[in-house]
């Protein structure tokens, strides 16, 4: 059976990919900017309440993965932080001004994960030569990647990510992400041949305040959250 990786952008969408039936969770803040690491709060309450693996996104602010010094400091830290309460891995990547992966510091950030489990993050997708990077992320230690092959959606950059997983050869796990719901999942995992497939599977709710101004001044009016059903019915068609 085919797993399900659910990105949860708090401790309540964390609960419910665990109760849709998710195999994982990826546990990350501002999901709408691409994400970013959730606060120590968040990761604590996510480790006590969740059964099944919690990995965590390491990823200091939004915009590209080509990092400062200080921000792999940061990361570095934050990679021990999680490694300190228990997670069960970090999704971590970085990229030099030419796109290439940042061997260097992805060395750093696997050698801080220890005994954890590391996957690289969609910033392989911006990578020029996708083959090549896929034997840099396989030399450097990482278990997972996850990509949409370069494109927009997983659906659509489905030819390359069956590539990938060819070229993979069972040497790392070649995770699909990025528009994947109940209805596509399921060829897609067909086409592919991927055993490990990744989704927010989020709706918006209707705000809880009983009194909503007509102009929210920018900070919204509902909660973004992972739907259970949603999850469920992802679950469901890998069966």
């Amino acid at each position: 059976m085919a797993l399900l990786e659910v990105a949860a952008n708090s401790v309540a969408s964390a609960f419910a990919a665990q109760e849709g039936g998710a195999g994982r969770v990826e546990l990350c803040a501002s999901l709408d900017e691409g994400g970013v690491t959730p606060s120590h709060g968040t990761i604590v309450l996510a480790r006590e309440g969740l059964d099944i693996p919690l990995y965590v996104l390491i990823r200091p602010r939004s915009g590209d993965f080509v990092y400062e010094n200080a921000e792999i400091e940061a990361m570095l830290d934050d990679i021990a932080h999680c490694r300190a309460l228990g997670c069960d891995g970090v999704v971590v990547g970085a990229l030099t001004p030419e796109g290439d992966v940042d061997a260097d510091a992805c060395a750093a950030f696997v050698r801080a994960a220890g005994d954890m489990g590391v996957t690289f993050h969609r910033a392989f997708d911006l990578v020029p030569d996708r083959g090549d990077a896929l034997e840099t992320v396989i030399d450097l230690g990482f278990e997972r990647v996850l990509t949409s092959g370069g494109m927009a959606s997983a659906v659509a950059g489905a030819p390359a990510l069956a590539k990938l997983v060819a070229q993979a050869g069972g040497r790392i796990v070649v995770m699909p992400g990025a528009g994947i719901d109940p209805d596509n999942v399921r060829a897609l995992r067909e086409a592919t041949r991927a055993r490990e497939f990744h989704a927010s599977a989020k709706r918006r709710l209707p705000s809880a305040m009983r009194r909503v101004p007509r102009d929210t001044l920018g900070m919204g009016a509902g909660e973004t959250r992972t739907d259970v059903d949603t999850v469920r019915a992802i679950v469901a068609a890998l069966a």
